[in-house]
């Protein structure tokens, strides 16, 4: 690592990660209860902020996608996809949820089925589990990954089209210009927000690890065995980044694709088929006639905290995470045009997790309401065991069991191998070869953040870090949209190459 690998950025952040850390471990309940007023405060007073930007941002790329700039190629004009379609969504799917979507898949629904997103509303009930489906394909859908397409779109823009570093700063230099202080406070803000954001879904997925090894092998479900498994999982996404971009995370990602397409058949065929397909069918019709409404949803007149522990949430977690997903969705997108790209972003994926969360959500909603299983009251109590509880009513419940602890174990993997490699190249001036040393560097401090977290209070605390700068950075993807439409406007449009020939024929006669 030589002294042209230590930028400023790289000092910055990695001093104040390192801060964070010492603090945590010194005061790991007084860290807990800062990060909870930070949480209050933002979701309390700018929640509005959050669901009126990621629907503005759901707006700007349907209109991108559909407008003659469609067609315009994240590269040159004659560059072509780098990976094949199947390769690129396992990344996408990969990096963007990670163990998230195993996480949640059950847990979200049976939680809004046992208490309900509506006060009216009680719990339990046909209704409830309709609204729970519904609400719960509205939060892994098409908003938040609206947030990745945007940053992932204008980094990849700049970094293939333009020749230009994958910094978050180059971005929005059409807006605040090429002063090196803003700069670096820009991209210093950008890795702090990925840390924190991969931290939250390292220490999820480290949680429910936990949760599934107890409902394996009784192991305990204590801090010890969760530090434990954080350790391993770092010396083996330190050996994967080792391997580089074409091999570790490339492979990982089929291996993940592959996994969670053998699970999602084995229970779609094991468990309630048609009520997984009509499930599905409603819960996509449900969330496109509620989507306006679930999108600018707010309490001011009844109060209740539901929405800024969940959707608020969510979209401040999705923006902390954006900088890593973004920059990560933008090196696998070289060569696609921006239609493409879109389509890519916001469709594939979040339509793989709607049939997840109606496969595996819909078999612990029916076995709840037919079968008079006590899988919600279960995952009240611990939300960690919510996938295994339901196995655990389903046949070979030891196999998929410890299957689904190796997807989580490389969703894990796979997402801290990709974030080591956005981090090192974040804090390298944007190198697309950053050196070994800052990716392990980087490694470490995200796991040692992530321990600090589950020390300081678990589920609550890693919840609470993520939006710690989840907020400034939704003001500078606001600012990547208005640069975006900027520097596209000057851009020439293709012509199809059929008309084109038609022109020529008309010429020659």
């Amino acid at each position: 690592m030589n002294k042209q690998m230590l930028t400023p950025v790289f000092i910055i952040s990695a001093i104040v990660v390192t801060i964070l850390v010492i603090i945590g471990a010194i005061n790991p309940s007084g860290f807990g209860a800062v990060a909870t007023q930070l949480f209050n405060f933002t979701t309390i007073n700018f929640g509005w902020f959050y669901l009126l930007s990621v629907f503005m941002f759901v707006l700007f790329l349907a209109a991108l996608a559909i407008s003659k700039y469609g067609k315009i190629r994240l590269g040159p004009p004659d560059s072509r996809p780098e990976y094949p379609f199947f390769t690129w969504i396992g990344m996408l799917f990969s990096a963007g949820f990670g163990a998230g979507l195993v996480f949640w898949g059950v847990a979200e629904p049976m939680s809004h089925y046992f208490k309900t997103p509506f006060q009216g509303l009680e719990g339990q009930t046909d209704e409830a589990a309709r609204v729970a489906m519904g609400y719960a394909f509205f939060h892994w859908g098409i908003s938040q990954w609206s947030v990745f397409a945007i940053v992932g779109m204008m980094i990849a823009f700049l970094q293939f089209r333009k020749n230009k570093n994958g910094l978050v700063s180059t971005a929005v230099e059409p807006v605040l210009g090429k002063n090196k202080t803003v700069k670096t406070i820009i991209d210093s803000l950008a890795v702090i927000a990925t840390v924190m954001g991969i931290a939250t879904s390292l220490g999820l997925g480290i949680l429910q690890m936990n949760g599934g090894l107890k409902a394996v092998f009784d192991v305990p479900n204590s801090i010890t065995i969760q530090l434990i498994i954080t350790f391993c999982l770092l010396v083996l996404y330190l050996l994967s980044s080792s391997s580089g971009l074409n091999k570790g995370i490339k492979w990982l990602s089929n291996i993940n694709l592959g996994l969670c397409l053998v699970l999602l058949a084995f229970v779609f065929i094991a468990g309630p088929t048609v009520f997984i397909l009509n499930g599905f069918t409603l819960g996509i019709g449900d969330y496109i006639t509620n989507f306006v409404q679930y999108s600018l949803r707010l309490t001011p007149y009844e109060g209740g905290d539901w929405l800024r522990e969940w959707t608020i949430f969510y979209w401040a977690w999705v923006i902390a995470w954006s900088p890593f997903v973004g920059a990560f969705v933008a090196r696998v997108s070289r060569g696609r045009t921006i239609r493409e790209f879109i389509f890519g972003v916001l469709v594939v994926p979040p339509a793989i997790a709607c049939l997840w969360i109606a496969t595996f959500g819909g078999t612990a909603l029916n076995s709840d309401l037919n079968h008079g299983t006590k899988i919600a009251e279960a995952v009240n109590n611990d939300v960690t065991v919510a996938l295994f509880e339901t196995y655990s009513h389903l046949p070979m419940t030891g196999i998929m069991s410890l299957l689904s602890i190796l997807l989580i174990a490389t969703f894990l993997i796979t997402s801290a191998d990709s974030a080591t490699y956005i981090l090192a190249s974040m804090t390298s001036n944007g190198d697309l070869t950053p050196a070994l040393p800052i990716k392990i560097i980087w490694g470490v401090l995200m796991a040692a953040i992530a321990a600090v977290l589950l020390v300081a209070g678990g589920l609550n605390a890693l919840q609470t870090a993520s939006l710690v700068s989840a907020l400034p950075f939704t003001v500078i993807i606001i600012i990547f949209v208005y640069a975006f439409t900027k520097i596209i406007r000057q851009e020439p449009v293709p012509e199809r190459r059929l008309k084109s020939e038609r022109d020529k024929q008309k010429r020659s006669s």
